[in-house]
């Protein structure tokens, strides 16, 4: 398994954030994390991440445990968040470049980079234009440009589609895809529950902390897949 999740519990202060979570994502699987704010989603994805301890349980990536072995379960990742962060100034290509350096990636040549920028769907007229021109879609594309770059085996996705137009979110979901068919591991907290429905291989309902739904997407059909949801949200 690329992702497990073993009994994990999160408590801030008096409040329980996270209740014991079982989770396994395995390679070439989208894993979609639906739930209303609060439910627990972004919290995952930051156990995972090791940016915050677990009070109980393991968040384990490649078998390795991420707070025991921080630095190798992150090699095997990629982070894309709500907002992907780049550096305003910079083109495209130079923020690919420069990232793709702290990672350690072996092939940074320029012709290389403006490939994977292209793979990533970002218009070719964008390469050489400083990002702070960019529109959020856009930036999203040299996210992805960076997990290719790595070569990630998982990939952490924290609400990527939300502020989306439809053909930007659509065009995330069919890159999500191909990396899926790669067979890289997909891990998704998300809002979205037609993306879900179109691009992951699992669904699961947070709420409360606790996942209390877990099926996979092609057992139910959009409509039913929302009335799944509203049923657990009004429980």
């Amino acid at each position: 398994m690329i992702v497990q999740a073993q009994g994990l519990v999160k408590h801030y202060g008096d409040h329980v954030a996270l209740r014991g979570l079982d989770l396994a994502i395995d390679s070439g699987e989208v894993f979609c994390l639906l739930g209303a704010n609060g439910a627990g989603k972004t919290t995952t994805i930051q156990l995972f991440l090791g940016f915050i301890e677990p009070t109980q349980g393991h968040a384990k990536i490649k078998g390795l445990d991420v707070q025991t072995h921080p630095l190798e379960t992150k090699k095997a990742l990629a982070y894309i968040p709500e907002n992907v962060m780049l550096y305003p100034n910079l083109t495209g290509i130079e923020n690919l470049e420069y990232f793709a350096t702290l990672a350690g990636c072996e092939e940074t040549g320029e012709a290389k980079l403006r490939d994977t920028l292209i793979r990533a769907g970002l218009p070719r007229d964008a390469i050489e234009r400083p990002v702070g021109n960019y529109s959020k879609g856009m930036r999203q594309k040299v996210g992805i440009a960076m997990a290719i770059a790595r070569q990630a085996e998982l990939l952490l996705l924290d609400e990527p589609t939300s502020g989306l137009d439809p053909k930007a979110s659509n065009e995330f979901s069919q890159l999500v895809a191909s990396l899926r068919d790669e067979g890289v591991a997909v891990l998704m907290a998300t809002h979205d529950l037609f993306r879900s429905r179109e691009v992951g291989t699992r669904i699961g309902i947070m709420k409360s902390g606790v996942l209390v739904k877990e099926f996979n997407a092609s057992d139910v059909s959009h409509k039913e897949l929302e009335q799944i949801y509203l049923e657990q949200m009004t429980e």
